[in-house]
């Protein structure tokens, strides 16, 4: 996909209404929040180098969407990936992909954004809906490169729609009531129309025009509009466009799945499928079955989320309390949740999903699950850099650190270089770390290298503290400033002597603040000997 083939952009009378409605949406405190959040990691995914290490920190920045995400890729979908629980972002990532990883974590950033807002129903419709959307085109797809692509176009099919319901929810009310949709779906107006007439432009056109200025790539903005015409009568494949018309089937089954009665879905669904079969290739089922995979995925994620959805509504139809996909289902309805053992209704007839919330984690807990996913990591084949950041990941969220940084021998200078950075400052930081580990006779050794030449662990509870400050490494107390620190130096035997191999640095904000056990310690203490032995492994040693 090429610049020219991305939608042109917003001119005239519509730049003047789409400025209009932006200026609205950025007086909403999340607005910028969410937009900066959508770029960073979209922006992440699609860059070759340091990707995992950087969408890793990016979640990271986020504890409330790094305990989602974990939970998510811990269900039983994703463990297919692995039998193993996962633990780390790092390690969900080297499983599922960079591309899976980008599409949950822009999932639940959605989810975050609805919190607290007072019309949260209907945001869940949306939200569900649009899921729904994403998941139906990824189960459609072939390979799994194929399907990450085509959820990610198929959400952001809607991202105009989720704009305005998030933020301009009045103006959401108006659309839907000009729509007037009855309960079979059938709708007195048209969305584009009844979008024009209140906004001044489409729903769509509304969510290109700001994909632009969060830096979407202009593939995910070419897919980000409805082709026009009825549906292709030959084959598309190996054909550009075949992704546009996936995302149409996508949102018009998840549309047929939230409007349509039970008894009435099979039907409706198998006749959708035939209207794209040449197109799309699609075998005679396959869109049913389809359906029934991403409602079982659904259901999964909005237990996982705990995302409350009420009663008998058109929401609940895109999940398991109604299961009904064959297309001669007869007129019984499916089972309901209670049945399933799925929920039960509260006092206000919300589904209430039974699963108790986990405990907190503490730091011994996050400790011993990284050493065991590390552990499982580095059983069969692994790259050195995915270990050693799951490392990182696992100290940092542990200590709940302000950064963690990794440094590496490099043999030419003969001192460590900071390699890998995670957590406030972290990639920009990880240059200024160079730690000498040979010193001219009579020079001064600053603490760093001592540390690491004599291979003592230390934790630096103040640095302000006149016996340390002035045994400083000049670039410390010019860029890093960290009040406390702690430093877990790595050797390795080599013809008989011991080697400095690397640094792992942790600090925190305020002095004293990083606080150790001699249980934690000696968890670390693992993970650091779990660095040594991946290079050992990886230099066949």
């Amino acid at each position: 996909m090429t610049a020219d083939q991305a939608p042109s952009a917003v001119r005239g009378d519509d730049a003047v209404t789409l400025e209009f409605l932006m200026r609205r949406m950025r007086q909403k405190s999340d607005f910028p929040t969410l937009g900066a959040s959508v770029s960073r990691i979209q922006a992440m995914s699609e860059a070759e180098n340091e990707s995992l290490s950087r969408l890793c920190d990016e979640i990271l920045k986020d504890v409330a969407l790094t305990q989602k995400l974990l939970r998510v890729v811990n269900t039983a979908y994703y463990r297919r990936a692995g039998s193993d629980s996962i633990s780390t972002v790092s390690r969900a990532v080297t499983l599922i992909g960079v591309a899976g990883i980008r599409n949950l974590a822009l999932s639940l950033m959605l989810v975050e954004h609805m919190q607290d807002k007072q019309h949260a129903q209907q945001l869940k419709e949306e939200f569900l809906r649009t899921v729904m959307a994403g998941t139906l085109a990824s189960e459609l797809a072939g390979s799994p490169a194929q399907a990450e692509q085509a959820f990610i176009e198929s959400l952001f099919r809607n991202l105009g729609r989720l704009l305005v319901e998030f933020y301009l929810p009045e103006d959401a009310h108006e659309i839907r009531r000009l729509i007037n949709r009855q309960d079979n779906g059938d709708a007195a107006m048209g969305e584009a129309e009844a979008s024009r007439k209140v906004l001044g432009m489409g729903l769509q056109q509304l969510g290109v025009a700001v994909g632009k200025t969060w830096n979407l790539p202009d593939t995910m903005l070419y897919a980000m509009v409805a082709p026009t015409g009825g549906v292709p009568t030959r084959s598309l494949a190996a054909r550009p466009e075949r992704a546009l018309w996936w995302a149409s089937l996508a949102n018009e089954a998840a549309d047929t799945m939230l409007w349509s009665e039970p008894s009435e879905l099979g039907a409706r669904l198998q006749s959708l499928g035939k209207q794209y079969a040449v197109a799309l290739n699609l075998p005679p089922e396959a869109l049913q079955e389809a359906a029934a995979r991403a409602r079982k995925r659904l259901t999964e994620l909005t237990q996982v989320i705990k995302l409350d959805v009420p009663r008998d509504s058109p929401a609940e139809r895109l999940l398991e309390a109604y299961y009904v996909d064959a297309p001669n289902a007869g007129g019984e309805d499916g089972p309901t949740a209670e049945a399933l053992g799925l929920a039960m209704p509260d006092a206000d007839g919300a589904l209430i999903v039974l699963e108790a919330e986990p405990p907190p984690v503490d730091a011994v807990g996050i400790l011993t699950s990284g050493i065991q996913d590390i552990a499982n990591s580095m059983v069969d084949s692994f790259k050195l850099n995915d270990v050693l950041q799951m490392i990182l990941e696992t100290v940092y969220r542990a200590l709940d650190c302000r950064r963690v940084i990794f440094c590496l021998r490099d043999a030419r200078s003969a001192q460590l270089v900071g390699r890998i950075g995670l957590g406030e400052g972290g990639e920009a930081l990880k240059g200024m770390f160079k730690v000498p580990l040979k010193v001219a006779e009579g020079a001064p050794v600053d603490l760093f290298s001592a540390v690491c030449v004599k291979g003592v662990d230390t934790l630096i509870a103040d640095a302000s503290v006149p016996a340390v400050a002035s045994r400083l490494p000049p670039w410390f107390g010019e860029r890093v400033q960290a009040p406390t620190f702690l430093l877990l130096p790595m050797s390795m035997k080599r013809q008989g002597q011991d080697m400095v191999l690397g640094l792992i640095y942790a600090d925190k904000g305020q002095a004293e603040s990083l606080l150790i056990t001699e249980k934690e310690l000696s968890l670390l203490r693992t993970l650091r000997n779990q660095a040594v032995m991946a290079f050992k492994q990886t230099a066949g040693g």
